[in-house]
C-alpha cells in the first residue's frame, strides 16, 4: 500500500513499488495497451476495468501524454482512485515501441500509468519523472527493461549521486 510521507524521491519509487511492472504488453496504440492493462492488473476499489481503460483513452484523445525520449505519462484527466491509499505508478513496457504523437517523434517504449488521488503528489510526481526522462543514464537503463526492484534501486541511486538535481 502506497505511504505518502518521505523524501520526494522516495514518493515516487513508493508509487511504482505500488504499481509494479509489466512487460511485453501487446498492442500497436495507447488504446490497445490500456485495454491489455485493464485486463491483466488488479483494479483499485471502485474502478472498473472498463473506466480504467475509458479514462486513459480519453485523456489521450485531448493530448498526447508522450513527453519525449521514449516516455509517456498517461493518467487520467481526474482522479478515478476513491482511496488515497491506492495512489500508483504503473511502469509498461510495451512489446514493441508505439506511435503516441511524441513531441520530438519518438516511438513510445515506456509508460508511466499514474493513478493519484492527492493533487501534490499528482504534480509531484510529474515533476520528478520529468527529471527522470531527461537522465540519460536512466534512459539507457530502461532499455533492459528493468524490474520494478531495480527500477526502484536506479531512481535512489542516480538522486543520491545528484543526478537528479
Amino acid at each position: 500500500m502506497f505511504n505518502g510521507s518521505g523524501d520526494r524521491f522516495d514518493v515516487l519509487c513508493n508509487l511504482i513499488l505500488s504499481g509494479g511492472v509489466v512487460a511485453d504488453v501487446e498492442g500497436s496504440t495507447a488504446d490497445e495497451i490500456f485495454g491489455f492493462l485493464s485486463e491483466s492488473i488488479e483494479m483499485p476499489e471502485g474502478v472498473t476495468r472498463e473506466s480504467f481503460r475509458m479514462e486513459l483513452s480519453e485523456r489521450e484523445k485531448i493530448l498526447s501524454t508522450a513527453v519525449g525520449h521514449g516516455f509517456a505519462i498517461p493518467h487520467p484527466r481526474k482522479s478515478i482512485l476513491k482511496n488515497e491509499s491506492e495512489q500508483k505508478i504503473i511502469v509498461c513496457y510495451p512489446k514493441t515501441p508505439i506511435e503516441m504523437s511524441s513531441p520530438d517523434g519518438s516511438r513510445v517504449s515506456v509508460m508511466f500509468i499514474m493513478l493519484t488521488k492527492v493533487t501534490q503528489i499528482h504534480q509531484d510526481a510529474l515533476s520528478d519523472l520529468a527529471k527522470l526522462v531527461h537522465c540519460v543514464e536512466f534512459r539507457h537503463f530502461l532499455d533492459s527493461k528493468p524490474s520494478v526492484e531495480n527500477l526502484v534501486l536506479k531512481i535512489k541511486e542516480l538522486h543520491a549521486l545528484g543526478k537528479l538535481d
